[in-house]
């Protein structure tokens, strides 16, 4: 390291003796360190029967209303055209859902359940039940609904500001 490159990482120790992001950064640390783990639960769990994180998303919102386009999938779960489109090629080659063209537009992709899919429903509602026991098992009704309504609050001014 050159004497010049020696003094720029000593004026940045400096400017931030020793902060790590967690102390830095504390509000968007902890977001991203609760998101980490809650997505690790989730991903454990969900491999036992052969789903990656977010599918069960799609199933859930197919098990609610069945035969959506994937155009109206992606809005409802606020996900780009290529995420849907990969989620449903892996669930579709898993035998989950299966893709039909509208009979009313044959530009429009319709995304429907098969029975395999179908009877994943009470496996999935179980693993988001021991996820949502597992995530609040240390906070009162009061600390739930505050995670809650502070998350949403997170999230629309995030939202705004996209």
């Amino acid at each position: 390291m050159s004497k010049e490159q020696n003094r720029e990482a000593d004026a940045k120790k400096e400017v931030y003796p020793e902060l790590s992001a967690k102390e830095r950064f504390p509000v968007s640390f902890s977001i991203f360190a609760l998101a980490r783990s809650h997505r690790a639960l989730a991903a454990q769990l969900l491999r036992e029967i052969g789903l990656f994180v977010g599918q069960e998303l799609m199933l859930m919102q197919l098990w609610d209303q069945d035969h959506q386009s994937q155009q109206s999938l992606g809005r409802t779960l606020r996900l780009d055209h290529s995420t849907v489109a990969k989620s449903v090629r892996r669930l579709e080659e898993a035998g989950l859902v299966s893709r039909s063209r509208s009979a009313e537009d044959g530009r429009v992709t319709i995304v429907s359940l098969t029975q395999a899919g179908r009877d994943l429903e009470s496996n999935v509602m179980e693993i988001w039940s021991k996820m949502e026991s597992v995530t609040t098992a240390d906070l009162t009704e009061q600390e739930k609904k505050l995670l809650v309504k502070l998350s949403r609050k997170i999230s629309s001014s995030i939202e705004k500001d996209e």
